[in-house]
């Protein structure tokens, strides 16, 4: 009752005591908490997840927030006003959780409106298409009020990587690209100086797994999953890009949140020939390790420990934040197509290849390759593997992923598995080829 009412004094108690009863204390004390804790909710924590994709920001609070929004031009501005919500040091401090590097968002500050309003405005640097959206509560997180703040023109993937090889091959590249019958797929051929020519330029679409609000296994060390998985493909796209006939685009390139349907889309926006998730395994158990690989499956799990790990793995939306709000067609015909049956049977292929050059770097979990129903493996056309690097809820295990010559050699043995894959399975032709010289 003391932090209830603080300002009662211990011989105020005791003559309330002496000259009410003890009844009457009850009384006079029930109305008081009851409306300490009517109280509005209370901001507990801010978040902010820049990203060239788009910016998030989440609110979160020990009770639901209701809130309004509005933008306003000239200059361009989101407004936020959350009802019952009292002004305290974390909104006060929003000011300062802004980096000057963020790529929409110039300033945002909180400010009591009127009684029982806090108004949040969010100067901007450019036009936007905001969504503003609740969450309940999850695994660590209380309720969460997400402002995802993204650019009105999306960033185009395709056009991104387009321009980037123009970056690379100089500005003649648009030149360079031919056309070839259906039935052509050669990949490199060998000059008489023996310097590579490169007739298709192979796409691979790396999936660093979680980001942003959605930090993956969390191992005993205190390893977060995403920061391993980025850096693991960071380095497996250095190793690809350094390749002459093949060019990685990642799903996500620093600390923010991709829904699962989205890494898909990514991949088939940028036309990918493969996709390549990267993920570091979780048990119950610490003993528990070794890499695995896995693919989709349309007739159920493999095992008992595939089907649990694709069930937590495709809790990520609930951890990370989708605004389920929003309709989006790719994702029903994403994950409605069930024509996947010849691209689960490259899928196998490629994952048998992983998994042999993993076993030379560590231990195996599965000698074989799994299979389960985990939905970002779900793209109809595209061969697409899980990669379990390993687990890092064992403390070893946990060590060895933090550790970059590990790391690399994860890289390596994923690279190596993919150029096995296309050794057999020359990728088929696209439209678009570009030939270096």
């Amino acid at each position: 009752m003391s932090e209830c009412l603080p300002e009662l004094t211990d011989p105020y108690r005791r003559k309330l005591l002496r000259f009410a009863g003890g009844a009457s204390l009850v009384l006079f004390i029930t109305p008081l908490a009851q409306a300490a804790r009517g109280a509005g909710p209370s901001v507990l924590a801010v978040r902010v997840w820049p990203a060239a994709d788009y910016t998030r920001v989440t609110l979160e609070s020990d009770a639901a927030v209701k809130f309004s929004q509005f933008t306003v031009k000239n200059p361009e501005r989101l407004v936020v006003d959350l009802e019952g919500v009292e002004l305290n040091g974390v909104l006060e401090g929003l000011a300062g959780k802004i980096a000057g590097d963020d790529p929409y968002i110039k300033l945002l500050r909180a400010g009591r409106f009127k009684p029982g309003v806090v108004r949040l405005v969010m100067e901007l640097k450019t036009e936007v298409a905001p969504q503003v959206f609740v969450l309940a509560p999850v695994g660590e997180y209380g309720h969460r009020l997400v402002l995802d703040i993204y650019p009105s023109n999306p960033i185009d993937p395709l056009l991104a990587l387009l321009e980037k090889r123009e970056q690379l091959l100089g500005p003649d590249a648009e030149n360079s690209l031919v056309k070839v019958e259906p039935q052509q797929a050669p990949v490199t051929e060998q000059k008489r100086s023996g310097k590579p020519v490169v007739d298709r330029l192979v796409t691979i679409t790396l999936d660093p797994g979680h980001g942003g609000e959605d930090p993956g296994a969390v191992g005993r060390g205190g390893s977060h999953e995403k920061n391993v998985t980025l850096a693991v493909a960071k380095r497996l796209k250095a190793k690809l890009d350094a390749e002459p006939n093949m060019r990685a685009v990642l799903t996500r390139d620093s600390d923010f949140f991709v829904p699962l349907h989205m890494r898909v889309q990514k991949a088939r926006r940028v036309q990918a020939d493969l996709f390549v998730s990267i993920h570091a395994d979780a048990f119950i158990k610490p003993d528990a390790r070794g890499a695995s690989v896995f693919v989709l499956s349309e007739n159920g799990a493999s095992s008992s420990a595939a089907r649990w790990l694709a069930n937590k793995e495709n809790s990520a939306d609930l951890i990370g934040g989708v605004n389920f709000g929003v309709k989006d067609p790719m994702l029903a015909r994403t994950l409605l197509d069930l024509s996947q049956t010849a691209t689960i049977n490259d899928s196998l292929k490629l994952g048998k290849a992983v998994l042999g050059e993993l076993g030379n770097v560590g231990n195996l979990h599965k000698a074989s390759v799994e299979q389960a129903g985990f939905a970002v493996l779900k793209a109809p056309d595209i061969p697409s593997i899980l990669v379990e690097t390993a687990f890092i809820s064992n403390p070893e295990e946990e060590r060895r992923l933090n550790d970059e010559a590990y790391q690399d050699k994860i890289a390596e043995a994923v690279m190596s598995g993919i150029r096995k894959y296309f050794k057999l399975n020359p990728p088929l032709a696209k439209s678009k080829l570009a030939r270096l010289d």
